[in-house]
């Protein structure tokens, strides 16, 4: 089928919307390996820093290009999904490529992505269209180094035509069990395919199944390591005016002093892992070798070695600390409106959303808390909804514009076994249920301690921003 002429940016949009979508996972890379081929192999023209998980990986990647910025390189940043424009997938030097830029991006790859859809007589997806409009924009601005998300999983994931220099692993869990696997161990198999021969592997910390899957792809594959809680890790954390202070250690030394505009432990870990990344590209990482490999063999934990002090991955501490102030990532606890305080959230799965409750008990500390829920049907939505009812005083359930978005009704039923009948209002619609959460979040009057969050899915923030009009303040 000929592909049509599209000459605007709602055409190339809407082009791109009508290929299969990207949670329909294909498990081969065949496609679009020979679609980046065609068009010269430009994922090759500069180096990756691969970054893949189950929960932090846009976060730790905007972090990891940041710092990068800040040590005056050109960055490429490719991140999935988006909250409200296509264009924030792809971004050049901290911006999303501008419209214009988007449709040539596409136009340029339209001819070949024909040739490939008539060669394999099924179509590339939306995704591996995108992922390929992505490495050829960054070849053609051009970048010093481009940090890539994964879409899904890691062996089959189509950004991983790519060969990372560094392979950045964050927190693995249960999520999307029906493609990658209903165990830890499956799942980090998938996830550890963006490991390569000789890289540099940057490893949070894992449940000791996926650890172990981890580091025997390390070790087989003679790539270095280095591992939160023993070569990097957060040494001090403490509670900041508009998010955290931290005290980090890194590869080649301990930073301090640095202001983290994000809320959380698990944003400190990010940002410890996103530094490690950063001195890892910058001058390398200390390897366990061959200790690795016969340890995991033997079934016990990796040797232990020095990451020492100093050495040319040693970051100046005022870029590290300018990088990481002017972090941001929309959408993970955002405050977006105060009295009462509105936090958007992209929590879509249980140890995500983990996560999201600690940071609320911990950081806010909110007298009263109304919760917002749409989320996807194929999600545990059974295991966010136990992880939010200890902190949640009432919750409101809707629907996002996601066509996979659960019924308002039966998220009601589901929510109802939880928190009882009294707690839960069902609403159809997004943004009536948000003025309902307000409402009452405002009964008691304090709105210095009462709070609402609108989370369950990065749909449903991203509706979010929109209604709440976030982008136009």
């Amino acid at each position: 089928m000929t592909e049509p002429q599209v000459f605007d940016y709602p055409g190339v949009e809407a082009a791109l919307r009508e290929r299969r979508v990207e949670w329909e996972l294909d498990p081969t890379i065949d496609r679009v390996r020979d679609l980046v081929d065609l068009l010269g192999s430009p994922q090759h023209a500069y180096p990756v820093i691969h970054v893949a998980g189950t929960n932090g990986k846009t976060t730790t990647a905007r972090m990891i290009e940041t710092l990068l910025r800040a040590r005056g390189l050109r960055t490429g940043l490719m991140t999935s999904p988006e909250l409200r424009s296509i264009r924030e997938r792809i971004a050049i030097d901290g911006e999303p490529i501008s419209e214009e830029a988007f449709v040539e991006a596409y136009q340029e790859i339209a001819p070949y992505v024909e040739m490939i859809d008539d060669k394999h007589g099924v179509r590339l997806s939306f995704f591996e269209v995108v992922t390929a409009m992505a490495y050829a924009a960054f070849a053609d601005a051009p970048v010093d180094v481009a940090v890539v998300e994964v879409g899904m999983g890691g062996v089959w994931d189509a950004t991983n035509v790519a060969d990372g220099a560094v392979a950045v692993l964050t927190p693995i869990g249960l999520d999307h069990t029906r493609h990658l696997g209903d165990t830890i161990e499956e799942i980090a198999a998938e996830k550890a395919g963006i490991i390569k021969d000789g890289a540099i592997v940057v490893m949070a910390q894992q449940p000791l199944d996926a650890a172990e899957v981890l580091l025997r792809r390390a070790a087989e594959s003679r790539a270095q390591v280095a591992r939160e809680g023993i070569e990097f890790g957060v040494v001090e954390r403490e509670l900041a005016f508009g998010g955290q202070l931290l005290a980090i250690k890194g590869l080649h030394g301990v930073y301090d002093e640095i202001f983290l505009p994000l809320f959380g432990d698990h944003q400190a870990r990010n940002a410890a892992c996103a530094l490690a990344a950063v001195e890892a590209f910058a001058g390398g990482a200390p390897t366990a070798g061959e200790a690795n490999l016969d340890a995991v063999t033997r079934g016990a934990a990796p040797e232990p070695f020095d990451s020492g002090e100093g050495g040319e991955g040693r970051l100046d501490p005022r870029l590290v600390r300018a990088g990481l102030a002017g972090v941001s990532s929309p959408g993970r606890l955002e405050i977006v409106r105060t009295g009462p305080t509105v936090l958007l959230d992209v929590s879509h799965n249980p140890a995500g959303m983990d996560a999201t409750v600690h940071t609320l008990t911990e950081d806010f500390g909110f007298t009263r808390l109304i919760a917002v829920v749409a989320a996807a049907g194929d999600k545990d939505i059974t295991g966010m909804l136990e992880h939010l009812e200890p902190v949640v005083d009432e919750l409101v359930v809707t629907r996002n514009s996601s066509p996979r978005s659960m019924p308002p009704e039966e998220l009601g039923e589901l929510a109802e076994g939880i928190f009882g009948l009294d707690r839960v209002h069902v609403v159809p619609r997004l943004d009536d249920a948000i003025d309902q959460a307000i409402g009452l979040a405002e009964e008691t009057g304090e709105y210095q301690g009462a709070g609402v969050v609108i989370t369950g899915s990065v749909v449903t923030a991203g509706d979010a921003r929109v209604m709440l009009r976030v982008d136009e303040r």
